[in-house]
């Protein structure tokens, strides 16, 4: 019987555009009726693997997510450099092997790529192959979708290319056997990885994400603003340079997170102390990362407010439907806070208890700690 981790995590935001829709507005959805401010899955996922502080905890054990890997590949092989320092685009590498062909880089290139998904087609008339190689010179050795490589795959993948440049001869079979259904790559290990090419190297992943919303009804705001030329004396033309419009709204966000613990130790090979580090990066990160969009216009920041974490084998839900009547009131964190715990209690009344046990942080109220929080899920 697997074990689940689940949190409940309260996080507020000032007025910001964290998430944004195809025309630039805050990502919105209507909840019992009423328009709440969202924030996507995705949106939140991209930016806790990409944190520092998920990167520095889980050195060697996060994979690569690309298209372009084929791109990296012809140009290790042109130079001579290991594909690791091609990719960390180092000044300083040195070369590994001597350099290869253009043609037959490229050629290799798009076999190994081939191995983790569909190369893009390279069947064009000629006035749409001059086209591409002026704007995309490297696309025929692209995927035509993205791919999660693990550090293991990737490392087969350099020692390939040593031995392809050394040997001069064409990949057989057994040495583009580069997939591996194994690895050590909590990303991937995490958040899962779909090859429609080579299912059975699939992984499901172990971390489920909801939509962030708000618990209260959001109207979404519009800012008007104006830029100024420094070097305009105001004679010729006292108006703006630039004028422009950003739409933002604020609010106070549920996000819920299920972690199918089982499986993550089984993603990673039963690896204990990784899966401990992999479950600790995850939850700081959902308690101190926040969405990049419009950081910088913004400045919207913030920490998680409260998280109740809860761990159990019985079957994870959502406390969502403790804000499926938008609240209103004066101090909506308290009363987000008293909302979650009732619901719960009312749940746990009529289902009997939904886990083994539960550790809160309050930073509202001073109570609780992060640390303790970290420690309850990796224990």
């Amino acid at each position: 019987m697997s074990e689940f981790i689940q949190l409940h995590i309260l996080a507020s935001y000032p007025p910001s555009n964290l998430n944004r829709d195809d025309l630039g507005r805050p990502k919105t959805a209507v909840m019992g009726g009423t328009q709440r401010l969202r924030v996507s899955s995705q949106s939140l996922k991209r930016a806790w693997r990409d944190s520092d502080l998920f990167k520095d905890a889980l050195s060697g054990h996060i994979g690569i997510r690309t298209k372009e890997m084929g791109v990296y590949v012809y140009k290790a092989l042109t130079t001579g450099c290991s594909l690791v320092d091609t990719i960390k685009n180092d000044a300083n590498i040195n070369e590994k092997f001597s350099p290869v062909s253009e043609s037959k880089a490229k050629k290799y290139a798009q076999e190994i790529a081939g191995v983790f998904g569909k190369v893009k087609s390279t069947k064009k008339s000629k006035d749409e192959e001059a086209e591409e190689t002026e704007n995309e010179p490297f696309g025929d050795l692209k995927l035509e979708q993205l791919a999660h490589f693990s550090q293991e795959e990737i490392n087969l993948i350099d020692l390939l290319l040593e031995k392809l440049a050394k040997s001069g001869d064409t990949p057989t079979k057994d040495d583009l056997l580069l997939l591996r259904k194994k690895h050590k790559a909590v990303d991937i290990a995490m958040f899962g990885r779909m090859l429609a090419s080579s299912p059975m190297h699939n992984t499901e992943a172990a971390v489920q994400v909801s939509h962030a919303i708000t618990v209260h009804k959001v109207a979404v705001e519009d800012d008007y603003f104006t830029a100024v030329d420094d070097l305009n004396n105001g004679e010729d033309n006292a108006g703006a340079a630039h004028i422009g419009e950003l739409e933002f709204a604020s609010g106070l966000f549920y996000n819920y997170v299920c972690i199918n613990r089982t499986l993550l130790a089984d993603n990673l090979g039963g690896d204990g102390e990784l899966v401990n580090k992999a479950l600790q990066a995850l939850v700081e990160a959902a308690a101190k990362v926040a969405p990049t969009g419009k950081q910088n216009s913004f400045a919207s920041r913030a920490y998680a407010s409260y998280i109740m974490a809860e761990k159990g084998t019985q079957q994870p839900r959502s406390l969502s439907v403790a804000f499926l009547k938008a609240l209103n009131g004066k101090d909506l964190l308290d009363e987000s806070i008293s909302a979650l715990r009732d619901t719960n209690g009312k749940m746990e009344s009529v289902y009997g208890k939904c886990s083994e046990s539960n550790c809160e942080m309050n930073a509202y109220a001073g109570e609780g700690s992060l640390s303790g929080i970290l420690d309850f899920v990796s224990d």
